[in-house]
């Protein structure tokens, strides 16, 4: 099936590049374009497109406006484009927030090495939240109504399609009003542990989570419902540029209970703190379990895809703490983590993934889950309620 995606970007060079990358993939096809966020809205309900790239700044209704009225009206997986600096940073996780699927810089040459890898990023990029998130559908085989009938002749499909496209566009309505919650409660007080007593599980000694596309989201959502007193330290891997994860560690404190930072070189880990591995560099623990310290090192290596990589940290963990690890893997495209996940489990650690059903997209989560690695496969609304019991919150 083709996916159908509708381009959105105040700038006609931009838009122009983006269709020419896309469609040298016969399995997508730019049905359309728009040059505003206000455009993009009316498109998005008119021709119904499985995914949409979006510009942030634009005339007349800007990216972060256009997703949300897009979410509530004509729900669909959208990619955004940032700016590789703090403030597109925020516009970006802000963007997020509102309901984006994922972004990616806008600067091609800063997601590659070369052209050809950057095209193919792209592609693949818009291909794994379109399968992912269910927008594919019969639509291909039944096209929108023309034009001129759009305005009165409602959309209809034959018996035969009806059920299976059905399906699909609840699917991708469902998914929508279930991550609006989601952000919702994200952003409420937690109340969890509030008149819990905590007898702390000594099988623990540190919490780790790994996560990429859909992390953001899911990150808050966690992290929210922990306790100021949590009694391990956490440290995270989500796949980000440098210039967001200093952004993304400061909203992220300003909204939970438990401290968060982006990760220093020589940080002592701590209970109740939080540690963001920085973009573009790799994040390793090291020294001994009662006294471990965090290492930041650039790699250059050209070895390993992903900078921050959770197969690095969690092998480091596993190396440091043994079997005395909570691992968790969370949304996000490809299988890092899995092999990490594996060198925990034969320590006797607990692995546990997110369920399909709450990932923007189950390619990490179900990479360790159909290797056997992982223990229990948890909805992201219980994901941290389970980490508060099994830590020792009673």
């Amino acid at each position: 099936m083709t996916v159908r995606v509708l381009v959105v970007d105040d700038s006609a060079f931009f838009r122009r590049r983006v269709t020419e990358i896309l469609e040298q993939n016969s399995r997508l096809e730019v049905i359309g374009s728009a040059n505003d966020g206000r455009e993009a809205v009316d498109k998005a309900k008119s021709l119904r497109p499985d995914v949409i790239t979006m510009d942030i700044e634009m005339p007349v209704m800007n990216g972060i406006d256009a997703v949300k009225e897009i979410m509530r009206s004509a729900p669909c997986p959208i990619l955004m484009f940032s700016s590789l600096t703090h403030e597109g940073a925020t516009a970006t996780l802000n963007a997020l927030e509102a309901g984006a699927a994922d972004f990616l810089p806008k600067k091609f040459e800063d997601i590659a090495r070369n052209r050809d890898e950057a095209v193919k990023t792209l592609q693949d990029r818009v291909l794994a939240i379109a399968n992912d998130t269910g927008a594919r559908s019969t639509r291909a085989a039944t096209p929108p109504p023309s034009p001129a009938s759009r305005s009165s002749t409602p959309l209809t499909r034959s018996p035969a399609t009806r059920g299976s496209s059905g399906s699909a566009l609840d699917r991708i309505r469902q998914r929508s009003e279930q991550r609006q919650r989601q952000r919702d409660e994200a952003t409420a007080p937690a109340s969890v542990a509030s008149t819990s007593s905590l007898t702390i599980n000594r099988a623990y000694q540190i919490l780790a989570i790994g996560t990429s596309t859909g992390g953001p989201v899911a990150l808050q959502k966690i992290l929210t419902q922990l306790p100021a007193d949590f009694p391990y330290p956490i440290v995270m891997v989500q796949h980000m540029p440098a210039a967001f994860t200093k952004a993304f560690s400061q909203r992220l404190d300003g909204l939970c209970k438990v401290r968060v930072k982006e990760a220093e070189d020589g940080d002592v880990l701590r209970p109740g703190q939080a540690y963001l591995a920085p973009g573009g560099k790799q994040m390793i623990v090291d020294g001994t379990s009662s006294n471990a310290r965090l290492r930041i090192k650039e790699d250059n290596s050209g070895r390993v895809t992903y900078k921050p990589s959770v197969d690095i940290t969690f092998a480091s963990l596993s190396k440091l703490f043994g079997g005395k690890v909570l691992g968790v893997i969370l949304t996000g495209m490809g299988a890092d983590g899995r092999e990490g996940s594996r060198m925990l489990k034969q320590k006797g650690a607990t692995i546990w993934a997110q369920d399909e059903a709450s990932c923007v997209v189950y390619g990490m989560p179900q990479a360790v889950a159909s290797a056997g690695i992982s223990s229990r496969s948890i909805s992201l609304n219980e994901m941290g309620k389970a980490i508060i019991k099994e830590v020792g919150y009673h």
